[in-house]
Order: structure tokens, then sequence, then C-alpha cells
């Protein structure tokens, strides 16, 4: 039976005019261990992504959208609450606390008549209150396993999740793959009737860090499937936004936590470990299908969630709102954006600043090598670049530089013209200009927001040739956080 027209189009004029009055759904999308470049709609020449291409083409597609952390749980803590991981006390390395007293967003939400849930992953935890105090509310009404049976890749409850959100309530839900961080399996749980053939290895573009063999081939395949499979589930959850009638009145937000879980990446504060992908849609875009420059971080979607929502933006939040960026793709919302590298796996202290094209970091633990966390360090890939690397025959830089000691106090890259960041410009008096400003930006803003470099910071808990756990008990290796002399976990200054 045909509906005229007219009476369709009156229909669509009915719902679209009711949008204003609503209160808006937020999904965020967020994958494990997936570098920016790995996503067909960012110039992968081997990833298929045909979702979340697809998507891109409905919202806005951030070329210059930053981690404030490499690392898993340091990255959704700050995610979460909108704030630097050193301001984030002991959440700033991983498996550790976000502080109790600090409001999550999706808490505040609760706090305002929404729904809000998790499936997947969560890696987050607070800490408990004192006797006597109130801690704000927890982040989520309801969790669902990250793992179902024939599905672990963390997305096997995210439908679920959807269906469940009551009807009288709108929602915010934060579905959280464990694809891909190793160990792989995807290979065990494909389904080419879902994901299509499985990758050929010898057909790969490997990343130039890697060595060419045919185990490091494989690694990257395998990692490829999960990225795909990732993909998949989000084109899941479109497909049932718009079969329900909530996608026109649903912000989405897909990004990673890090970056992909291999040597000179995840970790690491160069773009490969520290750039992300950021998609995002909703009502309040203006140019479906723009691309934006603008430079943001990921501490902007807490302050951009809380304006959509109508929400007043607590204090604690250090971000800005991606408001004018979603009005006009050319509107810059921040000059600089930051980022570190605490413990993870390995002792390491470093800092960076980015103004969208130059990169400057400092590293406080020059003498130690930035091999990659454990689980990279096991992999067949970092094994090859060992073998190489022990030779006779020198790696080229970009190889090198894995197992580089000591390594330079300050690095200056040119990401325009050097996109590896393979070239160290620091010291180079042709642009002396534009390091001391950067040096002189990124100390500033250690200053404003209580950051500091602790005399001893936690120890390697693991092996650094072999990926191996040497520690016993976490006593045996963790020390007070970066900040915490300066208690930074009770300093909201945005640092700008």
């Amino acid at each position: 039976m045909r509906i005229p027209a007219l009476i369709l189009s009156l229909c669509f004029l009915t719902i679209s005019s009711a949008y204003p009055d609503e209160k808006p759904n937020f999904i965020l999308l967020i994958a494990d261990d997936i570098s920016f470049d790995d996503l067909g709609c960012y110039g992968s020449l081997d990833a298929r992504t045909p979702h979340i291409d697809a998507l891109a083409k409905e919202g806005l597609r951030f070329t210059n959208a930053f981690l404030t952390s490499s690392s898993c749980s340091p990255s959704r803590a700050s995610i979460i609450t909108g704030r630097y991981p050193h301001n984030n006390g002991a959440a700033s390395e991983l498996h550790r606390p976000i502080p109790w007293h600090l409001p999550s967003v999706t808490g505040i939400l609760r706090d305002n008549g929404y729904h809000t849930a998790l499936a997947g992953k969560d890696h987050m935890t607070w800490g408990s209150a004192p006797e006597g105090e109130s801690a704000p509310t927890e982040p989520f009404d309801q969790k669902y396993s990250p793992k179902v049976k024939g599905n672990s890749g963390g997305h096997g409850n995210w439908l679920q999740a959807l269906a469940d959100c009551p009807d009288d309530k709108p929602f915010f839900l934060w579905l959280a793959a464990l694809d891909a961080h190793r160990a792989w399996d995807g290979d065990r749980e494909w389904d080419e009737g879902l994901f299509g053939p499985k990758y050929d290895p010898a057909q790969l573009t490997l990343p130039p860090a890697f060595v060419d063999t045919p185990e490091t081939r494989k690694d990257f395949a395998d990692y490829l499937l999960e990225v795909t499979r990732f993909d998949y589930f989000v084109g899941e959850v479109v497909s049932a936004l718009k079969e329900n009638g909530q996608f026109e009145n649903t912000y989405l937000f897909v990004v990673a936590d890090n970056g992909r879980p291999f040597p000179r990446a995840k970790t690491r504060l160069i773009d490969d470990g520290m750039k992300t992908y950021f998609i995002a849609t909703g009502p309040a875009i203006a140019t479906p299908g723009a691309t934006s420059h603008s430079l943001i971080s990921v501490i902007d979607i807490a302050p951009t969630v809380a304006e959509l929502a109508g929400l007043e933006t607590p204090e604690t939040f250090q971000g800005r709102s991606l408001s004018p960026v979603y009005e006009d793709p050319f509107a810059e919302i921040r000059p600089f954006a930051f980022s570190e590298h605490n413990w993870h796996d390995y002792e390491a202290h470093g800092r960076s600043v980015r103004d969208g094209r130059w990169l400057y970091i400092k590293n406080f633990r020059p003498a130690l090598a930035l091999q990659g966390p454990a689980d990279s360090v096991g992999s067949p890939t970092f094994q090859d670049l060992l073998a190489a690397s022990e030779s006779s025959e020198p790696l080229p830089p970009i190889q090198a530089d894995i197992f580089l000691t000591p390594r330079p106090e300050t690095e200056l890259y040119d990401t325009a013209a050097d996109p590896r960041q393979i070239l160290n410009l620091s010291g180079n008096a042709d642009y002396e200009r534009i390091e001391s400003k950067l040096s002189t930006v990124l100390d500033q803003w250690m200053k404003k927001t209580a950051d500091s470099v602790p005399d001893e910071v936690s120890k390697d808990g693991f092996d650094r040739q072999t990926g191996k756990k040497i520690f016993k008990t976490r006593d045996d290796y963790q020390r007070p956080p970066a900040g915490a002399d300066r208690k930074a976990e009770t300093v909201n200054h945005e640092g700008l």
C-alpha cells in the first residue's frame, strides 16, 4: 500500500519539529587499540570499514583529534571525566582508580533524568568515598557483559543495551569493543557471511615501522580482522537507530582509546599513538558529510554532551564544547591539545603539546627506550624487529627509534611534512621560535594544571624484551602518580 508523498513529508516534518523539544540521546562507540589511519575513510589501503566510512558521510570527520593518553584505562577515564590524566590522580596510570570525588559525564546525565548503560569493555573504576562523604552519582544505571557465546569482541550486547533503553527517558550508551586488543580472537570467531573474506597477509601494506616477515604480516592481518569486526557492529547500532526512528535525535561519537597494539604506536606521544579517528553525528551538525581540520581533544566530549543535553558544564571538566565546530566545520575551539605518557607496563614520563601542525614532546625519562606496552613487546611484530635490530644491518630510522637509548629530551616535528614523525627538528635554529613557543605553552600547562615530574615513578612491571611479568604485587612497582605532590586531582584549570 502506497502512502502519498505529501503525507510522508508531513509525517517527517512532524517528527523533525518534535526534536527540539526532546532531550537528545548519546552513544559513544569506542574501540580498543585501533589507530586513526586503520579506517578506510582515514586513508587505510587495506582495512575494510564500510559502515564507519558511510557514517562519516552523515556527520563530521575530524582529522586533528587527539587523545590525552595512549593507554587504555587512563584514556577512558579522561573521556568520562573530561579531565587530563594527571588531574585524575592515580587513574593517570594503567589499572588505577579515578578519585572518588570526581563526577562522570554519565553520572551527571543520570542526575538529570537520563538512562545510562555500558556494554562491552569497562576498564574504569572509582576510589571509595571516605566515611561520612557522599560520592557523585555512579556513571551507569546498567552494565552488560563484554562477551557472549561466539563473540568475544565486546559488542555482543550492544543491540540489547539499545533495546533495553526505557521509552520515557533519553539515554547515553557507552558501547565499548574489546577489538582490537591483543590477544586476537577475531580469526577463530570469523563469520564471512557477516564480515566478508579474511585478509590475505601477503597482500597487505605494512606500516613502515614493521619488518616485513610472514609472521609480522599474519600479526597485522589478524589485527585488521578485528578492525573490520568493530566496523560491522558499529553498522548494526546505526541500522537499529534508523529502524526505530532514533538516529535523527541521537549524537554519536566514534573514537578509539589508543593506537594500534604494535611497536611505535600504543603508548607513544607521536601521532600513531595519540591521534584518533573521530566521527561525530547528530542533529546539531550543520554540514553532514563535512571534514573538519579543527584541533580537538577527547576531553572535549564531556562538555559537548553536557551542553547538547542542556546542562550546566561542571567546573571539573577541563575540555571545551565542540558545538561551534558542529555549526561550522572551520571553527576553532582550542589553540593546543595536550597529551601524556605515564606508566603503562613500563616506567615512563613524557608530555606533549600540539597546535594542529607542530608537535612538541618532552621526555622526562630519556634514558629509557619507548618499545611499547607489554602486549606489543610479546608480539611477533616486535620480536621480528628485535631480531632485526640484533643483526649486522642497521635498521631504518623509523624502526631504530623503537630501541633508541638515550632518547632526546625534547622533540619537535612538523606533522604536515613529516606525518610519521621521523625527523626531529628540536635544536634546529630554523625552528627555534616555534620550539620556544610550544615549550613555554607546555610548561605553563603543566604549572596551571598542577602536573609534576616525580623523582620516582612507577617501575617496569614487565620485561622489556619479552613482555613477561617481572613483579608479584603492585606494591613492587607502583609509586605515587604525577601531580600527587601538588594535589592535581583537586585542580580544575584547563591549562590555557
